[in-house]
């Protein structure tokens, strides 16, 4: 916060370039980072070591999203019965414990594993046949019991 400050205001005398030039060439190239950036040397390892906490912290919740989101792809998988992926896994395993995926996107995955169950059961079959219609499958038997009649004619001499 002092750095913005101090960035902001400068130095109220600076810009007035009284006297000989020689000042300004060598504020021009500092050796130390942390007079080039205006501030103190400790201001300056204060701002270093908070850049590299906040890079840490970024780069932890990064992990945590792609472990997230790998372990919701293992939860397809086993749902779909699809082969396991070795890359998730190893996500997984980096991200350790503290896993969490999203309770909404678990609902999903549940909502959507019971419809199929119920889909798979005996009486999720019983439910299709009366969503069919029953004409219509008449008229496919009687069109294939009659093309495999004029076959069977045609290739046998005795009918």
């Amino acid at each position: 916060m002092a750095f913005l400050i101090k960035s902001m205001i400068g130095n109220p005398l600076s810009g007035m370039g009284l006297g000989g030039g020689g000042d300004k060439e060598e504020e021009a190239t500092p050796t130390d980072p942390a007079k080039a950036a205006g501030m103190t040397r400790e201001e300056y390892e204060e701002y270093q070591k908070q850049l590299v906490e906040e890079k840490m912290e970024r780069d932890a919740e990064y992990l945590n999203k792609k472990a997230e989101r790998a372990t919701l792809r293992v939860c397809l998988r086993d749902k779909y019965r699809l082969p396991k992926s070795e890359q998730d896994e190893n996500m997984i395993e980096m991200a350790g414990d503290d896993v969490d995926v999203p309770e909404e996107l678990l609902k999903m995955v549940d909502e959507d594993a019971t419809e199929e169950e119920g889909k798979e059961s005996i009486m999720g079959q019983f439910q299709n046949l009366q969503n069919m219609d029953m004409d219509q499958l008449k008229e496919k038997a009687s069109a294939t019991v009659t093309e495999l009649k004029s076959k069977a004619e045609e290739k046998c001499s005795v009918m």
